[in-house]
């Protein structure tokens, strides 16, 4: 991680994880730095703003990182440990938000998932814009 490059030629790894195109947002960046699953050169990352060379080698060992919310990872566990099985049912997602639990409910085999939400927008699109998804924006259930 040390280099002997001047400053001016280093960044900021959060954003250097989003240039590449390893991650959508900065937060999203921040978040995996911040639960230790970004190694730079070798070394686990711990700061998101850390200065690193823009050659660097970046490795990702990030369960979360191909879903829309890391709360997949617990409605996955949830599902897991209660052994429920949505394969070829209807379900209905209560505070949907980006769509972390209907995106594990249609990965699981969902028939159709209707997603319903207080706010506006929220929904990934890759999750809200899946035939099998019903979005109710607006709507404090």
């Amino acid at each position: 991680m040390n280099s002997p490059l001047p400053a001016s030629t280093r960044q900021r790894l959060d954003d250097l994880l989003v240039q590449r195109g390893l991650f959508a947002s900065r937060s999203r960046a921040r978040d995996a730095v911040e639960r230790g699953t970004v190694t730079v050169d070798g070394a686990i990352a711990r700061k998101p703003g850390q200065n690193v060379s823009p050659q660097c080698l970046v490795v990702i060992d990030d369960p979360a990182q191909g879903y829309v919310s890391r709360a997949a990872l617990k409605l996955i566990g949830g599902l897991d440990h209660f052994g429920l099985d949505p394969a070829g049912r209807e379900a209905l997602d209560i505070g949907a938000s980006t769509g972390g639990f209907t995106q594990v409910l249609l990965e699981r085999g969902a028939s159709h998932v209707t997603a319903i939400d207080v706010g506006h927008g929220q929904m990934h699109p890759d999750v809200g814009g899946d035939p099998r998804v019903t979005v109710i924006e607006g709507l404090n259930a």
